[in-house]
């Protein structure tokens, strides 16, 4: 029988609330650790959750030796620092994506994980939802042609929050290309692979994060129209092309219970459904390669990873985007 996988997170804000709740729905593992850099915090977390252990600093929890694998659940400008620092102490990462800030960093974490012979995964969750996961399998085997035209956005209003807080702060890597561009990037990388040509165009919020983004990527026989924005809403319906076809992912597409088949004018809905929010699948993921001994997922490879963020460093190079710290 496998063992119980011990977890321990990293950061106590919201995406690690979700992902305790989602923990607690999948078997063989379970939280046993919270590290924040608020005491109180991270007991009121861990209370909330019945894991044992609360940490004031997250070196605490790293020289613990409580926990099997992490969940870095913080800002991004701390992700490699955090994730380098729980695999010198032989700690499993699963890291809140983006993994890193540039392509820089990225690499400089899986040359520790290599290093200390620990698993290291970037947590895109979306790459494990059920329906995204049937999507590529359709597209792969041809169900509705050669694909040539891919359309995926991701916007919602952020310009009345707190100007200091991760999203609108560039010291923190805020701006919508890191936090959400990256789902619309990652389905277009997912479905067609590497663009032959990016183009891109931002515009910038008074704080001097970029506050929406427009991507065209080219390929060989397709075309991928990409969006992000901190200043209005969108419809976040994922639309893929083909010749024979076309596949519509339901809203808000990057955390989808389905999608609609249309051939020839007719049109079949399909509910996949997820278990919880459907952070439950890349958990499941994690506990699969631990359990095999796997240091990188095959669904979401360090060479996946690697190109996400290359991607997006073009990105940014071609709009201007640049972080005070780099």
């Amino acid at each position: 029988m496998e063992s119980m996988i011990k977890w321990g997170i990293v950061g106590a804000g919201n995406i690690a609330h979700s992902f305790s709740k989602d923990l607690a729905l999948v078997r063989g593992g379970e939280l046993v650790s919270v590290a924040s850099r608020d005491l109180e915090k991270a007991k009121g977390f861990a209370a909330i959750y019945g894991a044992p252990n609360a940490y004031g600093s997250y070196e605490e929890l790293f020289k613990s030796n409580t926990v099997d694998v992490v969940y870095i659940a913080t800002p991004h400008t701390s992700h490699a620092e955090l994730s380098i620092a729980a695999m010198n102490h032989g700690i499993n990462v699963l890291c809140e994506k983006p993994i890193g800030v540039n392509k820089d960093q990225v690499k400089e974490m899986f040359q520790v994980a290599r290093a200390q012979n620990v698993f290291l995964m970037e947590a895109l969750w979306s790459r494990f939802n059920p329906t995204i996961k049937k999507v590529k399998e359709m597209v792969d085997d041809g169900s509705i042609g050669d694909i040539g035209y891919l359309h995926a956005d991701f916007a919602f209003y952020a310009l009345d929050r707190d100007e200091k807080g991760r999203l609108l702060n560039t010291s923190l890597a805020g701006g919508s290309l890191l936090d959400i561009g990256i789902y619309p990037i990652f389905l277009s990388y997912l479905l067609l692979g590497m663009p032959k040509d990016i183009k891109a165009s931002a515009h910038f919020y008074k704080t001097g994060v970029e506050m929406q983004v427009s991507m065209i990527f080219s390929y060989e026989k397709a075309q991928a129209m990409l969006y992000s924005g901190l200043n209005t809403n969108s419809e976040m319906k994922a639309e893929i092309a083909g010749s024979k076809g076309s596949l519509y992912i339901h809203p808000r597409w990057h955390e989808t219970t389905g999608y609609t088949l249309e051939i020839d004018g007719d049109s079949t809905v399909n509910e996949v459904g997820k278990l919880g929010k459907g952070y439950t699948h890349e958990i499941e993921e994690v506990h699969t390669c631990l359990n095999s001994g796997k240091k990188e997922s095959s669904l979401w490879s360090h060479k996946n990873s690697l190109d996400l963020i290359e991607i997006m460093d073009t990105v940014r190079s071609k709009t201007g985007i640049v972080f005070p710290f780099e």
